[in-house]
């Protein structure tokens, strides 16, 4: 199995995308450690993964509060016997509105969970796999922060302030043999996704070549791919999982 005897962090493990990535990396082989603010969530994957014999431990976690974060980190690395293998920044949260709708306190929270939650949590992992001289990082952003989105804007923003954090904090990171990239999904079957219009979610499925939205184990792979062997020598590189809908450079 791929990821047999490493260690990784999974947030958003409570659902979609970052449930999916939990349960497939720990079918490879890795001893996964979910963070969610949603605990109802993280006890149900924990219990799909116990059904299954996967080894998947989730854990209370509000990426709008740093202390919270801090409190993951160390009990995630107590739990670990020290430090971590690989980090998948998974979780992420919008409203669907244009701008001009959007109240202040949206934006707030839109940018501390998509941004600067995994830029936290990131560097809470950091020192102990700079000493190791290992470690892969995974960020999920979107491809609304590649090519825009209308009604996300502000998620946007921030969904591709986190792409360019993966591709500085790759060079910075290399000296250290740590890979940094970024996996971006199209519309994607999440609860997320789920609750937008039906007819919204009609146009999307028929604006994509292959004329279907994503599953959310189709993201995981990509992610697998990213903390696998096969790609060890890449970093900085942002992949786009979208069924052909956004074909940019």
């Amino acid at each position: 199995m791929e990821m047999s005897g490493r260690t990784v962090i999974v947030t958003g493990a409570a659902s979609g995308i970052g449930r999916a990535t939990a349960l497939l990396l720990a079918r490879e082989g890795a001893r996964v450690f979910g963070g969610d603010v949603d605990t109802t969530g993280g006890k149900a994957t924990e219990e799909m993964a116990k059904k299954d014999g996967l080894d998947v431990r989730v854990f209370a976690m509000d990426l709008t509060d740093p202390a919270s974060i801090d409190a993951f980190a160390g009990r995630v690395h107590e739990a670990a016997g020290g430090r971590v293998d690989g980090l998948v920044n998974a979780a992420g949260w919008d409203r669907i509105q244009p701008f001009i709708d959007n109240p202040p306190e949206m934006w707030d929270r839109v940018i501390a969970i998509n941004l600067m939650g995994a830029v936290r949590l990131t560097r809470a992992v950091l020192d102990p796999m700079m000493a190791a001289q290992a470690g892969k990082i995974v960020h999920v952003s979107s491809d609304a922060g590649r090519v825009g989105s209308m009604g996300e804007t502000v998620y946007a923003a921030a969904k591709g302030g986190l792409i360019a954090f993966t591709k500085s904090l790759a060079r910075e990171m290399a000296r250290y043999k740590i890979n940094v990239n970024c996996v971006c999904p199209g519309p994607t079957d999440t609860p997320l996704f789920a609750a937008q219009p039906e007819k919204m979610r009609d146009a999307l499925t028929r604006a994509i070549p292959f004329r279907r939205i994503a599953q959310p184990e189709e993201i995981g792979e990509a992610v697998l791919f990213f903390l696998g062997r096969r790609s060890d020598y890449i970093t900085g590189q942002v992949m786009s999982v979208s069924g052909g809908l956004t074909m940019v450079d």
